[in-house]
């Protein structure tokens, strides 16, 4: 049996390699489009600041978002009525509670780090799935996420010690993350049932509402300038609506697991702009903190694809593992290979 199983991972890592050898650019196109466009979202939150306050950038990006996904004939199809209630706390818990997080916290700390720890994304959605089920992930996936939860400590200890504004700022950031991880829990099975983008469009109406009252006393009150205006639309427009369409065609096309990868670019693309365009430092350790964070989210999701039977089936962890892509946290279920063909 353990021959049998060894043999199994060698031919599904084979055919792995094979498949991505044979990918055209298009597919790679669809899954790196989303990745760089959410990784220069930091760098859009911190530009949108110069001209206008916190509430005020989240409140716009949303209904930036909104108006774009509107654009997309699938997001309005019809959802259930016995859904709205887990729309509704989506709408809170992914999209109007942590999108003002982070604008907040880059008052704080810099767009770069924001970017990179929003690296560990996908370990607290999987520590969330594993606490809801009530039942704890393999050894494997436990060793994935210890790796990443450590990197994360690494990547948050630089700004810590740089006293209370900055350890505020990443307090914000992972009660971002933990909202994301019961959001996307919540998010999933509404997904399966009604489709990503229509769930996603709904929940932005909601969010909308719930930020106005702060947010738009923020806009009235902005100082406006081009540099800034443009970043807060290419912030909504791109990161909150079409990056979402985007990621739901590779999701469709490519299987969940291969658009998944587009994760892994969120956190470099925050950093290099980070440090390029706004000439931010960043500590070596926290860099360190980043690349094991991947690492640990990396390792998780490759135990997550070799531990999933051959039949296209979700279940809770540790047999599938939820994978969110960035601080939007478009639901990504790491599939079967037979899901993927």
């Amino acid at each position: 049996m353990k021959i049998n199983g060894r043999a199994r991972k060698v031919t599904l890592k084979k055919r792995n390699f094979s498949r991505s050898l044979q990918t055209p650019a298009s597919d790679w196109a669809l899954v790196a489009i989303p990745g760089l466009i959410w990784g220069a979202s930091f760098l859009f939150i911190a530009e949108g600041l110069r001209s206008v306050g916190p509430n005020g950038v989240t409140f716009l990006r949303i209904l930036v978002g909104f108006a774009a996904l509107s654009l997309f004939p699938s997001a309005r199809r019809a959802v259930s009525r016995a859904d709205w209630i887990g729309i509704a706390a989506v709408g809170v818990l992914w999209l109007a509670f942590p999108l003002s997080m982070f604008p907040f916290a880059e008052q704080r700390v810099s767009s770069a780090l924001t970017g990179m720890l929003n690296g560990a994304n996908p370990l607290f959605t999987a520590v969330v799935a594993a606490a809801l089920a009530r039942s704890a992930p393999a050894r494997r996936v436990l060793a994935g996420i210890a790796v990443g939860l450590a990197g994360a400590i690494l990547m948050a200890l630089p700004a810590i010690g740089e006293g209370r504004s900055s350890a505020a700022g990443v307090v914000m950031i992972l009660a971002a993350l933990i909202s994301y991880g019961f959001a996307l829990n919540i998010a999933r099975p509404l997904q399966q049932r009604n489709g990503a983008l229509p769930v996603i469009w709904r929940a932005q109406a909601i969010a909308l509402v719930l930020t106005a009252p702060l947010g738009l006393p923020d806009v009235i009150g902005a100082h406006w300038r081009l540099a800034p205006v443009l970043s807060l639309l290419a912030l909504g427009a791109l990161g909150t609506g079409v990056a979402h369409a985007v990621m739901a065609v590779a999701a469709g096309k490519l299987g969940a697991t291969r658009a998944s990868g587009t994760t892994f670019l969120i956190p470099v693309v925050a950093l290099a702009l980070g440090v390029l365009v706004r000439h931010e430092r960043v500590t070596l350790l926290a860099i360190l903190g980043s690349i094991a964070c991947l690492g640990g989210a990396w390792f998780m999701r490759r135990s997550g694809i070799e531990r999933t039977s051959p039949q296209p089936v979700a279940v809770n962890l540790p047999s599938t593992l939820i994978a969110p892509v960035s601080q939007h946290g478009l639901e990504l279920a790491a599939a079967s290979e037979s899901e993927e063909s």
